[in-house]
């Protein structure tokens, strides 16, 4: 294998630098030599033909974009000399034939779970607050303190101490540009006075009233999802009483997503309670009450195919799309041979990529739902001047990612090869077990809040430049794409997958060791940095232009 650079498919016209290389190098691979026309940095690309104004540029087998001014074989690709362009789409009966992959060695394996009435199954116990409105974020910040502090959930006790250090070498005239910062984790679940507790979270948002009512609407439906949540032990809901958002609303939406909802649901409504002091005591006095119990649910083995997996990617770089994002693919593709459900989503991220994935759909309606989903929504966005091929970040430009439709086919890899089973708009549940797709923006906290709200009990989520993102209630596993990034951001990586870029480890052998990770991380058995880092991040879409 030539470790310099690498041709993801063999109709591609675009190399990828695995190292940097310098102008006037000659680069070889697969008897092929190319003369460099520029430096290359590691994670861009160069062209490997002359190419006029105009043609066309392929990458991953797909059209990621078009020259926008001639250009010379070993020159790098750069905004100046390319421009998006994405193949159209269409639905067509296609006979699409999968060959799972072997999954011999993961046959009968379980996790411990927490098993629910209606038959799913948690990789985590939480006690869930939950404001209908923005008015009550400041009493879920009283109470969350209150509780994570006596109840052994905080975080920040580290940086209280360190604080506290300051104040006193302040005193004393030390300098405090000597102190050291703190670097351990607090929060040890030996600490916790509920042992089957994983935590206690608090969706905070800034919704409910005000805006539309169809945002409200939309973040009815949403926080019901996560009430229903198979990871979700109960709900302490604050409203205040005369937002859009009232109670009977989010009611009728939690029942109509759950007929059989079952879990314990303390409501509590401040413009009816005798003041703002009774109302948090009452709301902690009933919590508590509801966490002894909870606290007597225990885990349990469960079989794999309970698994609800959500792949994600953000901070993405050139290494993205052929080293962390195809390993996710690969354990995405071992989970659906395993019966498990698999959720991808980002649809501005699935931008080039459409045309595979309609031809991967079993149902028509279903491929039909989605044509119509990935319209509207590329509509909605070049009706605001805007487009989907404005998604590429600042960072993911500098890092090699030059246009959408190349960040959206390495993106679309996460989703490995299998079939697509189901189509899902914005909030709506995963009931068929295979790949489904979600409507969510590309933004990394909507993307994440959308598949917890489908039903994701984990999220693997790929990363080249770094992001802590995380979720309060489905645990978000973090997977760097590079060796680098891995030892500077070691505190919010979890598993390394930049082994493939050095030639020491394979897509699939990366593939298992993820999902190896996946079980431990589901049992209990380890939890993942964001989960440590109480990076409970939650933004709700209201359907506008969100990249």
């Amino acid at each position: 294998m030539n470790y310099k650079v690498l041709k993801v498919h063999p109709s591609d016209n675009v190399i990828v630098a695995l190292k940097d290389l310098k102008a006037g190098e000659v680069v070889t691979y697969h008897h092929d030599s190319y003369v460099l026309v520029d430096d290359v940095d590691a994670k861009h690309k160069f062209f490997t033909e002359n190419l006029a104004a105009g043609e066309r540029v392929m990458m991953y087998g797909t059209l990621v974009g078009e020259t926008q001014q001639p250009v010379l074989a070993g020159a790098c690709v750069t905004t100046e000399n390319l421009k998006h362009a994405a193949a159209p789409y269409i639905y067509r009966p296609f006979n699409f034939q999968w060959t799972a992959p072997d999954v011999s060695s993961f046959a009968g394996r379980t996790f411990n779970g927490y098993q629910r009435s209606d038959g799913r199954v948690g990789t985590a116990n939480y006690w869930l607050f939950i404001p209908t409105v923005f008015c009550e974020n400041r009493n879920m910040d009283v109470i969350r303190e209150a509780l994570h502090n006596e109840l052994g959930y905080t975080v920040t006790a580290k940086y209280k101490a360190y604080t506290r250090h300051l104040v006193e070498a302040y005193h004393k005239g030390i300098d405090i540009s000597s102190l050291e910062a703190p670097v351990s984790f607090e929060g040890n679940p030996a600490n916790r006075l509920f042992k089957n507790i994983d935590g206690i979270k608090f969706l905070n948002h800034q919704g409910g009233c005000g805006g539309t009512r169809q945002d409200a609407a939309i973040l009815s439906k949403l926080l019901a999802a996560y009430a229903d949540h198979p990871n979700v032990a109960g709900v302490t809901l604050l409203s205040l009483g005369c937002q859009n958002l009232q109670i009977e609303d989010f009611q009728k939406d939690l029942y109509e997503r759950n007929p059989n909802f079952d879990k314990p649901l303390y409501i509590f409504e401040q413009q009816q309670s005798l003041s703002e002091e009774n109302l948090i005591a009452e709301a902690i006095r009933k919590t508590f009450s509801g966490l002894v119990e909870a606290n007597k649910t225990e885990r349990s083995p469960a079989a794999l195919s309970k698994l609800n997996v959500g792949v994600k990617c953000g901070g993405s770089d050139g290494f993205s799309g052929i080293s962390a994002n195809p390993a996710v693919g690969y354990c995405s593709d071992l989970l659906v041979a395993l019966g498990a459900t698999v959720l991808l989503a980002e649809f501005p991220e699935l931008c080039g990529a459409e045309q595979n994935l309609i031809d991967r759909t079993q149902d028509e309606a279903a491929a039909r739902k989605f044509i119509s989903l990935m319209s509207a929504y590329s509509q909605s966005a070049e009706n605001a001047g805007s487009g989907f091929h404005m998604n590429p970040s600042p960072g993911n430009i500098r890092d090699g990612l030059i246009t959408d439709a190349m960040k959206s086919s390495g993106a679309a890899k996460k989703g490995g090869t299998s079939p697509v089973t189901a189509v899902l708009d914005y909030t709506e549940p995963a009931v068929k077990p295979g790949l489904n797709l979600v409507c969510t923006p590309g933004n990394d906290v909507e993307a994440t809040t959308g598949k917890a709200a489908s039903g994701a009990t984990l999220i693997l989520f790929t990363t080249g430049l770094g992001t802590p993102t995380g979720n309060p209630v489905c645990p978000v596993i973090k997977i760097s794409t590079n060796n680098a990034l891995t030892r500077r951001m070691n505190d919010i990586i979890d598993v390394n997958a930049g082994s493939i870029i050095e030639g020491e480890k394979t897509i699939e052998e990366m593939g298992e060791a993820i999902l190896e990770y996946c079980i431990k991380a589901a049992s209990g058995e380890i939890s993942p940095k964001a989960v440590l880092l109480n990076q409970d991040d939650f933004i709700p879409w209201k359907r506008g232009v969100s990249l």
